[in-house]
């Protein structure tokens, strides 16, 4: 990301950039939809593409383009590429699905609104699945919340990248309350205790799932 174009990624071509607007847990207003839609018709974007994070990747800005956009979008940035919070991905949960047994949209935009800004030493990612069905993806995502009738299961260290890792289910059976509480004591040890850039996945298989149970609960 460079530091005079706000949000933007130099793409392979060494000549456009991409931005990622900020959209907790994938929800758009239509408000969003429209401001996007007239931004990437005026601006000639050619690529609009829905990540794996559940957000948006306008891809193929015009350097001199890339702050008029911000502006005309008035979307926060979401964060790409610095040492902390990503995004936090959620499945409908009860909002919708059939299968819902937690409010995972609710809980996931709690989530990013209380640790969006939190420096960390690496980039980190949050699952929230409001069912055992897990479409948030929540065992390979550096933290993660599976719902069940009985409340949270929470789960550290998990990673879906070239050394793929199974979190480690730290807490059973918590309340929303206590998924935030435990999350910021998971990530307060993580931060005094990590390397720089060193992934949730990594700590854990350095530190031990037991030592950080202990410290963390």
């Amino acid at each position: 990301m460079t530091e005079e174009l706000k949000g933007a990624i130099l793409q392979r071509d060494k000549e456009t950039y991409a931005i990622v607007p900020r959209t907790p847990v994938g929800v758009l207003s239509a408000k969003n939809l429209e401001d996007i839609t007239n931004v990437v018709k005026k601006y000639n974007i050619p690529i609009t593409k829905i990540t794996s994070g559940h957000r948006l990747a306008l891809v193929g800005i015009k350097k001199e383009d890339v702050n008029a956009v911000w502006k005309d979008l008035n979307i926060d940035v979401g964060r790409a590429t610095e040492l902390c919070l990503h995004y936090v991905q959620a499945c409908p949960g009860t909002a919708v699905c059939t299968f819902g047994v937690q409010d995972s949209l609710g809980l996931g935009m709690e989530l990013e609104k209380v640790f969006a800004e939190k420096a960390l030493p690496a980039k980190f990612k949050i699952g929230v699945s409001g069912c055992q069905f897990c479409c948030g993806e929540s065992f390979v995502r550096d933290i993660g919340l599976v719902g069940k009738k009985k409340g949270w299961t929470l789960i550290f260290g998990g990673n879906s990248g070239k050394k793929a890792r199974i979190g480690d289910v730290i807490a059973e059976d918590i309340s929303k309350e206590a998924v935030i509480t435990t999350i910021d004591a998971c990530l307060n040890f993580f931060v005094d205790n990590a390397k720089k850039k060193e992934r949730s996945s990594r700590f854990m298989e350095r530190i031990g799932a037991d030592e950080f149970k202990k410290a963390v609960l």
